[in-house]
């Protein structure tokens, strides 16, 4: 008769990164709750304290917990779902199925971000099998909808996940640069109501277009003057338009959508007060006639870790021992981070991860093996 030990399905560090992309996850496609029911079936395996936390039909967050010589908590993040294959002629291998080249793993998922979910969850369920005791106590939190609207993250902050935490470390693609600062997101929609007129006649009308072109100019402007050593300067870009009637008419409504990266020294409200002062002046200048409203459509926080804080230093120092640049790095993108920190000012954040960022949602996109096994080594060094 077996043990259970003997049924327990042993994987190496390479197998398990190939079963979690094979699990199809594509954000608004797949049913995420396969992929955290995985996970959590081989963490049980393992004999780690885990659960499924069902949200809808199509999602779910999975949650372990590895108790530690102290009950001060250090969350490990990573996310469940993917981008799109998109045009699989861009492709030279199939993204739904894991190949193995000159030492990457390609398929979708695999630098953003499964590698270093796999990662995470390989360490967490050999610590326990080992009989490991960390010094803290270490939450692992797999999250679905990364991608879009980021519901994991907010049904985890919800049931209280992130409750006095110390740390959260996010497995995102960094090639194992220590991200310490990571760009927030504002998606703005800008309504504009102007005058119609004879297309001959532009004087006698108010084009809403033209004005709402303007305005996004000189938003742009303004919000280049701020700059972060790390982040660099926000970028402000038109990502949909809306406006005109007939070639011949003087367009009175427009409807433009902004991506805006926003750096740690400017916040959503700040944006919102240089855009409504810019809108203001040019309704003055046309007696009140031009009419602008500013929606936020979405929004994610910047986040910054300060430069002295004891877990960026002891990261660094185990890139060190490990023979790696213990470099620091910006991160462009938003992630759940912003999401699981919100609130928390002093709550340090690290982003760290084997897949490549350059990497993320394009065709051919891999993860070098030997990147993640350094991160499977780094978190069983750092805990």
């Amino acid at each position: 008769m077996q043990t259970e030990a003997q049924k327990m399905k042993h994987y190496s560090e390479e197998e398990f990164l190939k079963q979690l992309l094979s699990i199809p996850s594509v954000n608004g496609v797949d049913d995420e709750r396969e992929i955290a029911n995985f996970i959590a079936e081989y963490l049980k395996d393992c004999k780690v304290n885990v659960s499924v936390r069902e949200i809808d039909q199509r999602h779910a967050n999975v949650v372990a917990v590895l108790g530690g010589k102290s009950k001060e908590k250090v969350v490990w993040n990573g996310h469940l779902d993917t981008v799109p294959y998109g045009k699989l002629s861009q492709w030279n291998t199939d993204p739904a199925v894991p190949a193995k080249k000159n030492g990457c793993i390609y398929a979708r998922g695999a630098s953003d971000m499964k590698s270093g979910l796999a990662a995470m969850v390989y360490a967490l369920g050999n610590m326990k099998q080992r009989g490991y005791i960390p010094e803290k106590t270490i939450y692992f939190l797999g999250t679905c909808d990364e991608e879009k609207g980021g519901l994991g993250a907010k049904e985890a902050v919800k049931e209280g996940i992130m409750d006095d935490a110390v740390l959260l470390l996010v497995g995102e693609p960094t090639g194992m640069k220590i991200g310490s600062a990571q760009k927030g997101c504002v998606w703005l929609k800008m309504k504009i109501k102007g005058k119609t007129s004879h297309g001959a006649y532009p004087q006698e009308g108010i084009n809403a277009v033209e004005y709402g072109f303007e305005i996004f100019r000189k938003l742009k402007e303004k919000l280049s003057e701020f700059v972060h050593p790390l982040l660099g300067k926000p970028t402000v870009q038109i990502t949909g338009i809306k406006g005109g009637i007939v070639p011949n008419m003087t367009p009175d409504d427009a409807e433009l959508m902004l991506d805006i990266r926003t750096v740690p020294q400017v916040s959503t409200g700040e944006i919102l007060r240089y855009a409504l002062c810019l809108s203001q002046t040019y309704e003055r200048n046309t007696d009140g006639m031009l009419k602008t409203e500013f929606t936020v459509e979405n929004e994610r926080m910047a986040i910054e870790t300060a430069p002295d804080d004891l877990w960026l230093r002891k990261t660094e120092w185990v890139e060190r021992c490990m023979y790696l640049s213990a470099s620091q790095t910006g991160i462009n993108y938003f992630t759940d981070a912003s999401i699981l920190a919100e609130g928390k000012k002093d709550l340090p954040v690290i982003l760290l991860g084997p897949g490549e960022p350059f990497l993320a949602h394009k065709p051919d996109e891999y993860v070098e093996l030997k990147k993640y096994l350094q991160f499977i080594e780094f978190l069983n060094k750092l805990f």
